[in-house]
């Protein structure tokens, strides 16, 4: 028989340290063990202490698990079941805990907080947090694809992330206008701001049950609301996040509501558009400027020549005619204020005094739900009204309950009769509470974190000027070089709001992440347009230039990025 060796006292005490060096460095949570069905449903019923919720200033319950469910693998479907193209997508899902709870108000009056975390089995040991929609009241569940990706994209939660959503702090309920929670003082600010940052803190408990270990990057995504929270993140709490992608951000948000229902209010009377006069200014600006950025393909990319150069009174009416061919002065006029800035008489949050005018290109984009071009944001099916109707535009239908909801504080007041002189000082405390717009990101950049802006030029929900003009106020503050070290700020010519009219997808989570933990910025990032079914073929696809350059057609295949070079206005 072959003797065995004996370990000497110092090599025993050497195995018995590795060994427990190994066990400290495996991480032990619920989710990491064998069988983790029974590890998500423990779960269930799991509370998270005030004391880890709240940052400093704000005040909340404890936080308390009300469902945890395990999820089996599934596969992608496409059913008709949303307004915008993504939303008709459900991505395929891998094997995942779906955790959904609240957390507890302070004042009895006050909603709770719900928010959804879902937990993939296979961990990359990061989270993505989605922001929301209008003015919330919704849970987001964290499922969908980040906005604008492509459509055969793999969801985060696909890609190993931890996806977390909220609604705010607010549930929106039959018969009630969705603006009303403002009334609350708590549901006001967990709109504002508090909501999102308590929820991040949550998730962060969860993951560290769930897997035994804290991330080891946070993310923010966000849409339209989403991307005002994505900045408002940035701003008031910059150790939050690692990136945040920000996209088309309601920023300037007083401005919005004030400049949203002046723009309705425009439409009144004579001064209505219907949809034969919104094609005939849409036909007007692409005879004016679609082929003079060398391709003439309905897409006015060089945006700021077209929007300095075109003169909407060139349509109005001969004296003694009418008709569609062409505007009665009161529809010139409607025109010209949504182009023109909205001026406040004092400053508001961070010495902001004006709202800017709206952009141009894309007005007859198909009104398909709350996607199209003026037809669905401004102009309607119909004119506006007080108080508003379904067939309004939704900025008028938005623009008017804010006025109510949030400035005069009573939601009987004529909206036409709302102004900032009258409800002075309460605009300027909502605007201190709700605009997300300091140009001091010195904190975020302190710390490595990196931001992308993205504005589509023909966004008639809220002007993309509000979101260039901000980089521009962060560069002026912090200087051009340092704010290029963490912040960029892209402009894709000819797409509306929620992403339809011209090449709008691209992979910014990707982008972001490669930035943050890497430390390679993005560059020649390229947008596509893609069928919304598969096998989601692309249609064309454009390069996405940092503001204020624009892509220039050069020559060749007119669908391909390489065709187009990114110049200066």
């Amino acid at each position: 028989m072959r003797s065995r060796s004996r370990l000497s006292l110092p090599s025993f005490l050497a195995l018995v340290a590795a060994a427990a060096l190994a066990s400290c460095a495996a991480p032990h949570g619920v989710l990491t063990r064998a069988d983790a069905k029974a590890g998500c449903e423990a779960l269930q019923g799991h509370e998270v202490g005030a004391a880890l919720i709240n940052w400093p200033g704000q005040r909340s319950g404890h936080a308390l698990v009300t469902s945890a469910t395990y999820h089996s693998p599934s596969e992608l479907s496409v059913a008709e079941r949303g307004p915008t193209p993504a939303a008709t997508i459900t991505p395929a899902m891998p094997a995942h805990c779906r955790l959904v709870g609240r957390i507890a108000p302070v004042d009895p009056k006050a909603d709770p907080i719900q928010f959804q975390v879902n937990l993939p089995v296979q961990w990359n040991g990061r989270s993505v947090q989605f922001g929301g929609g209008g003015f919330n009241g919704v849970l987001v569940t964290g499922l969908g694809l980040v906005p604008g990706a492509r459509y055969d994209a793999p969801a985060p939660l696909a890609q190993g992330y931890v996806t977390v959503g909220t609604d705010s702090g607010h549930q929106n309920k039959p018969g009630v206008s969705p603006m009303a929670f403002a009334a609350n003082e708590e549901m006001l600010l967990n709109f504002a701001y508090q909501s999102y940052a308590k929820v991040r803190n949550v998730s962060v408990e969860l993951m560290k049950r769930a897997y035994g270990r804290a991330p080891e990057y946070l993310y923010f995504v966000g849409s339209s609301e989403g991307g005002r929270e994505g900045l408002t993140m940035a701003q008031r709490y910059p150790a939050a996040f690692n990136g945040i992608f920000s996209r088309v951000p309601v920023i300037h948000w007083t401005g919005l509501q004030f400049a949203g229902a002046r723009n309705g209010m425009a439409l009144f009377g004579e001064g209505w558009l219907g949809p034969a006069q919104v094609k005939l200014v849409h036909d007007a600006v692409l005879a004016a400027c679609d082929a003079a950025d060398g391709l003439a393909d309905r897409i006015v990319s060089n945006t700021e020549a077209c929007r300095l150069g075109f003169n909407p009174a060139s349509l109005q009416c001969a004296p003694g005619s009418s008709g569609n061919h062409c505007l009665n002065p009161a529809q010139v006029r409607a025109v010209q204020t949504l182009h023109s800035p909205f001026r406040f008489p004092f400053a508001l949050a961070n010495g902001l005094v004006e709202y800017p005018g709206w952009g141009i290109g894309g007005e007859d984009t198909p009104a398909n739900g709350p996607t199209g071009g003026w037809r669905a944001w401004w102009t309607g099916s119909a004119a506006p009204t007080v108080p508003p109707t379904p067939g309004n535009g939704i900025a008028w239908l938005y623009g008017s309950g804010a006025l109510q909801h949030f400035y005069a504080r009573d939601p009987n007041a004529d909206p036409r009769r709302i102004t900032p002189e009258a409800f002075a000082e309460w605009t300027k405390v909502i605007s201190s509470i709700m605009d997300s717009t300091s140009p001091d990101l010195g904190g975020f950049h302190a710390r490595g974190h990196k931001l992308i802006v993205l504005e589509h030029m023909s966004d008639y929900a809220q002007s993309p000027y509000a979101g260039l003009q901000y980089g521009d106020a962060v560069k002026r503050h912090m200087g051009p070089g340092r704010a290029n070290e963490f912040m960029r700020v892209y402009a894709a010519p000819g797409v509306d709001h929620v992403g339809t009219g011209a090449p709008a997808l691209v992979d910014m989570l990707g982008a972001l992440r490669t930035w943050v933990e890497r430390q390679e910025a993005p560059i020649r990032l390229e947008l596509a347009e893609q069928e919304a079914k598969p096998p989601f073929k692309v249609l064309r696809t454009r390069p996405l230039c940092e503001w204020p350059k624009w892509p220039r057609y050069k020559g060749g295949d007119a669908s391909a990025a390489a065709s187009f070079e990114c110049v200066n206005p």
